[in-house]
């Protein structure tokens, strides 16, 4: 077949069966397009043809025979540089698809309208099939408007908001998924079909991936893989694996006195959904966990007021029942790895992952090899948000099949193993009770919280409320409802945005039953010193000022405004370490962390630049190597308080040491904070520091009672972290972190056939995350403030960017319509029925 790629005709070898998108990836290696979910839903794939984008993953190759390809590194563009400018992007795995469709929107727009910037609607139009996880739509907008506007028609390239931003947007970036060595062969897992069976036989596999338990406890658990040269061949070997299971009685709903997930000799086996520790917990049922109560306060004393309350009717208690889906993490870029074992028998890992030396430990330990024969690697990585911690099965699987093989092998999960099995935020049902005293103070909290984390344990959601609103009693029960359905993990905010749903709005309805205003009953609850800043804040703003009286108004379309506060601890690898080595006359900083999109490279980079008075083309910072001196995982907004300081240390002993001289070599440490840390020792890299990062969240939206739809207007975030390292990454941070709490609020939820145990949401059609066009308008406040303990004077801001939004949304649609909503996600037909009642 005859083709012209990036105006150079070729020849190329196709099969009918292929697509655009694997013969540009698998023929040509040009890897700038991304095949994210293969159903034409997500745009990362897409390319010019003839000057029209296209979609690879719908487009036959044999379609673009004879015609003109234009592909990410190809393009040449303003609006490449405008994305560069303006941060539109943070992992960057989508972003050269948002920026060919851009490229062709820009020019079709100024030829109609000349050099104007479009209305932001019509950028939303233009831009309708491309999705951002990490929710980077504001940069996005604002980058398209400032091309069309022809900012950026001439000169150089700008200076970037992140020293990686041009590899990402012209595809030059390679991720996991990208790798290719030479004899590399495609690994497909086969999973189980069955939510519980033993696995009585397999027949026709490669590396067996159950291990000694035999027994498979929901339906896509990992149970054999293979490997051919191509990812079809693959497919077509796994489709003829046979596995003869026993099936074994099965529990899908949760009820009380169903079959056992767990055995009890079994039951420490099971995973955990938060981020480190599995908290201890007796099993009152065969599938119930719980009550977890250790951070219940003056536990005894909330329940009996508690109770004489709910005797009495008292007209001062408030609460309900809330309940919450679960969310699915779905990175754009899936779980990958691509494993080979070399000749002296070093296992080398390219991973698609949140922490390279968790990984190398835990293949160390399962491959019965010393830690310095184990090589991660993750240099770009196209977002995790919680899900792609530890050994993955992916790598399992990956590593497995490179031994029995011989060669390398690269498996990657598709969208539909992503959206089933990939990771998700735990459901959960929150039962809470709150009482007031005659002067509107808080005299009891009770929170029971049921965690549906499928086979995992360990849910926290109640025992979070402890962070919040002073020192009142309050009985805190936390439980795992366990079912043969994949296990839940820890997901941006672990627990925090279903305990807020409940707590944020049953705060707001203690307000209005007072006839006092929600900011100012926070306020005169909540004694964290940073928030009050925020509340002030908070309280000026128009939006707020200006709100309608709730339930007040009529007709069709309805405008509310909520609030919403939230907070989030303060974590800390002390450990970090960061060593400089000067090479010629660059200085090069490692560390054995990641960046996930947060923008840890870039940080590091401008630290040591200030520092040490350096133009950018003398500093260069490799990350991503498990290799290198010990850093933090990117969990838990850990990373940059983490890196920061030990990076700043590492550029003052170099100065001390006379200065970037080549061949000096200088270690930089994160010192410990003034007052050190609430954990005695550090548990996985992790302590946790003094103070929590607080949050207030107000969010517009107009209601639309007819077709029940709820369109997030406007949403200002106020943050209180601390010192901020770089202003436009963070504001980008908070702003994705807004973006995944509107679609908690409004859109996700994974569901699983009652039948069958099968996840049925496995398509980003069914599955529906944020695209721009959901995207309100945000505003970001930081208050900087109260951390001049904490080395470095500013801690993570990814968490507490989006614990609240969902209460603020619930407490907005409230105000709109005097409807209370309870659980998420807030569908139109559940609008629609609160509304009719």
């Amino acid at each position: 077949m005859k083709i012209t790629v990036n105006g150079i005709p070729l020849e190329v070898e196709c099969d009918r069966a292929d697509t655009a998108v694997d013969v540009l990836r698998d023929g040509l290696g040009l890897t700038g397009a991304k095949a994210a979910c293969r159903t034409g839903a997500c745009g990362a794939c897409t390319v010019l043809v003839d000057g029209t984008p296209n979609a690879g993953c719908l487009l036959p190759a044999t379609a673009v025979e004879g015609r003109e390809v234009i592909t990410p590194e190809g393009l040449e563009h303003p609006v490449q540089r405008a994305f560069a400018a303006h941060d539109g992007l943070q992992c960057g795995y989508c972003t050269p698809g948002f920026v060919m469709e851009a490229a062709a929107f820009a020019d079709r727009w100024r030829a109609e309208h000349g050099d104007v910037a479009p209305p932001r609607a019509e950028i939303a139009a233009a831009l309708a099939g491309h999705l951002c996880r990490c929710g980077a739509y504001e940069g996005v907008y604002a980058a398209v408007a400032a091309a069309c506007a022809g900012d950026f028609d001439g000169g150089g390239p700008p200076e970037p908001a992140r020293v990686e931003a041009m590899a990402k947007i012209t595809g030059r970036a390679r991720y996991s998924t990208d790798i290719r060595h030479e004899g590399q062969l495609e690994g497909v897992i086969v999973r189980s079909s069955l939510p519980h069976a033993r696995v009585v036989s397999i027949s026709g596999h490669q590396a067996d991936l159950l291990g000694e338990d035999r027994t498979v406890r929901y339906v896509g658990q990992p149970i054999a893989a293979v490997a051919a040269p191509t990812r079809r061949e693959a497919l077509a070997l796994a489709r003829a694996v046979e596995v003869r299971y026993a099936p074994l009685p099965h529990a899908l709903d949760g009820t009380p006195g169903g079959p056992p997930v767990w055995g009890p000799d079994e039951r420490a086996n099971a995973p955990s959904t938060s981020e480190s520790l599995c908290f201890p917990g007796r099993w009152s049922d065969a599938n119930l966990r719980g009550p977890f109560t250790f951070l219940s306060r003056r536990g005894r004393t909330a329940e009996r007021r508690l109770a004489a309350a709910r005797e009495s009717g008292d007209p001062r208690l408030t609460g309900g029942i809330f309940t919450a889906a679960a969310q699915s993490h779905t990175a754009m870029e899936p779980h990958a790895c691509v494993a080979r074992w070399d000749e002296r028998g070093d296992l080398h890992l390219q991973m698609s992952t949140q922490t390279v030396a968790m990984a190398a430990e835990h293949a160390a330990e399962r491959w019965n090899l010393p830690r310095d024969r184990v090589h991660v690697a993750a240099e770009h990585v196209g977002g995790g948000f919680g899900a792609k911690m530890g050994l993955t099965g992916e790598a399992v699987a990956a590593a497995e099949l490179a031994k029995a093989r011989k060669a390398p092998v690269r498996v990657v999960l598709s969208r539909a193993e992503e959206l089933a099995c990939g990771g998700n935020r735990p459901g959960a049902r929150v039962e809470i009770s709150m009482l007031t005293d005659d002067d509107g103070r808080l005299a009891a909290l009770g929170v029971d919280a049921y965690g549906r984390g499928g086979l995992a344990v360990s849910s926290m959601v109640a025992s979070l409320a402890r962070m919040v609103y002073g020192r009142a009693p309050r009985r805190l029960r936390d439980f795992d409802v366990l079912t043969n359905t994949p296990p839940g993990g820890p997901f941006r905010g672990p627990f925090a945005p279903p305990l807020l749903w409940a707590l944020e709005q049953t705060v707001d309805d203690v307000a209005h039953r007072r006839g006092e205003d929600p900011i100012a009953l926070r306020r005169r609850w909540d004694g964290n010193r940073k928030r009050q800043a925020l509340y002030g804040w908070a309280e000026r703003l128009p939006a707020w000022t200006g709100r309608p009286a709730t339930g007040s108004q009529t007709g069709r379309y309805r405008r509310g405004v909520g609030v919403a506060a939230g907070a989030w601890q303060y974590m800390v690898d002390p450990a970090t370490e960061v060593e400089l080595t000067v090479e010629g006359d660059v200085v090069v900083a490692r560390t054995a962390t990641q960046d996930i999109g947060t923008g840890t490279r870039s940080v590091m980079t401008a630290i040591l630049r200030e520092e040490l008075d350096l133009p950018a083309e003398r500093v260069r910072v490799e990350i991503g190597m498990s290799d290198a001196r010990h850093g933090p995982m990117s969990t838990g907004s850990r990373a940059t308080a983490s890196v920061g300081p030990a990076t700043r240390d590492a550029a003052r002993r170099l100065r001390e040491a006379g200065g970037p001289a080549d061949g000096r070599r200088v270690v930089g440490r994160r010192r410990m904070d003034r007052l050190g840390y609430l954990t005695p020792f550090p548990v996985h890299g992790n302590a946790i520091g003094r103070g929590l990062a607080g949050a207030v969240h107000v969010t517009e939206v107009e209601v639309d009672t007819l077709l029940g739809q709820i369109r997030p207007l406007r949403v200002w975030g106020g943050i209180a972290a601390g010192r901020i390292y770089s202003e436009r990454l963070a504001r980008s941070q908070c702003e994705g972190g807004i973006v995944q709490g509107i679609g908690y609020a409004l859109h996700e939820e994974r569901l699983v056939d009652p039948v069958s145990g099968a996840v049925i949401t496995t398509n980003l059609e069914d599955y529906r995350i944020p695209g721009i066009g959901d995207c309100p308008e945000i505003e970001i406040h930081f208050e900087q403030e109260g951390w001049d303990h904490v080395n470095g004077g500013g801690v993570g801001l990814g968490e507490v960017s989006t614990v609240g939004v969902a209460a603020s949304v619930g407490n907005a649609v409230h105000n709109a319509t005097g409807w209370r909503p309870r659980d998420l996600p807030i569908r139109p037909d559940r609008l629609l029925e609160g509304l009719s009642r």
